[in-house]
């Protein structure tokens, strides 16, 4: 049987569910607020990392925002 898992930037990432976008970037130990994430295609504020839910085989892309001069 398959392990459930999403795809984050291109690689596979075994994923418990249910699982909001914020536990999984906390999984990932990414600071939500260091980050922009797109989910399947769509542009998540980080507003609804709470509450965006996401499922098995769902494509993340997450960018680190990098602060400096």
């Amino acid at each position: 049987m398959a392990v459930p898992h999403v795809i984050a930037n291109g690689r596979e990432i075994a994923t418990g569910f249910p699982c909001t976008l914020e536990q999984f970037l906390v999984s990932q130990q990414l600071l939500p607020r260091s980050v922009v994430v797109e989910h399947n295609g769509e542009a998540v504020p980080p507003s609804e990392f709470p509450r965006r839910t996401l499922q098995p085989g769902d494509r993340l892309e997450i960018v680190r925002i990098v602060a400096g001069g």
